[in-house]
């Protein structure tokens, strides 16, 4: 029950047992497995780089596991700093304009609740770019699947869970900044990359993608992302705050579980806030 009497509004998973395994025992077995993995051939992070924002895939576990895996193991380690997780991501069922909450007080996945961060979304409550809208976040995919991850590699986190449809990234850019918040505040934008063409083609359009992402720009066409959206927001919010990009790993359902005829594109990128840069 919620402080005012009310039932809490918890919104249950949609895609535990399809992208991700719905029996808890064997989702945290998978989990475990494949933050091992990523630990054992994530590039080391330099000491003086302080990440925070994430440019991560939402697929199956099969298939962009491993990816997403790169960045949650290396978000572990500020596991004792992060408390609040901004997530970002597109819409692939029902179309909006701008950016949605979810109008609930949870998040559910196998592993337990992860409340929402009530006082982020008050914070937002006054951009008329930003909506709620339980439809939109009902069957959405690209959140939910992050939810885990988080679960397993944080202690205590609220999450403030933002689907992002048709927007400019300036707009999207402006909630961030609105959120951005010290280190206790970590910013996670979910995207795959390239959709469905054959391997070598799929790497070369994730090449080029790859390239824009690291120079912070051009924007990404949807083609190249289906998270373009929230990611270029991040760019705008990421030049702004002179944050540099940091590849952790790239490739695509080729290289993990999928037919090499027809691949999805997955990357996995930090953005590091340059502590030993100029102010401001």
């Amino acid at each position: 029950m919620s402080s005012s009497g009310a039932a809490l509004v918890v919104r249950p998973p949609a895609v535990a047992g399809l992208f991700y395994p719905g029996d808890p025992a064997q989702l945290a077995t998978q989990l475990q497995q494949l933050l091992a993995a990523a630990d054992a051939v994530r590039p080391a992070r330099d000491e003086v780089s302080s990440p925070k924002a994430y440019i991560l895939p939402h697929a199956g576990y099969i298939y962009s596991g491993p990816y997403a895996a790169l960045g949650y193991s290396e978000i572990a380690q500020q596991a004792d700093d992060i408390r609040h997780v901004v997530l970002l991501g597109p819409t692939h069922r029902v179309a909006v304009r701008g950016l949605a909450l979810p109008g609930a007080d949870a998040l559910a996945t196998p592993l337990g609740d992860v409340p929402v961060w009530a006082d982020g979304a008050a914070q937002l409550a006054a951009f008329p770019q930003v909506g709620v809208s339980a439809a939109v976040h009902r069957e959405e995919h690209s959140l939910e699947v992050h939810l885990p991850f988080l679960q397993t590699v944080l202690g205590d986190f609220d999450v403030l869970p933002l689907a992002v449809g048709m927007t400019l990234p300036e707009e999207v850019a402006d909630v961030l900044d609105a959120v951005w918040g010290g280190a206790e505040t970590l910013i996670v934008v979910s995207s795959d990359l390239s959709h469905y063409l054959p391997y070598q083609q799929a790497q070369a359009v994730d090449a080029a993608s790859l390239e824009q992402i690291m120079a912070l720009g051009p924007a990404l066409g949807h083609d190249q992302a289906c998270g373009a959206s929230p990611a270029n927001g991040l760019l705008v919010a990421a030049a702004r705050r002179k944050l540099v990009p940091r590849q952790l790993g790239a490739g695509n359902s080729g290289d993990t579980a999928g037919d090499k005829s027809r691949v999805v594109g997955y990357c996995a990128i930090a953005f590091d806030e340059n502590w030993a840069g100029e102010p401001g």
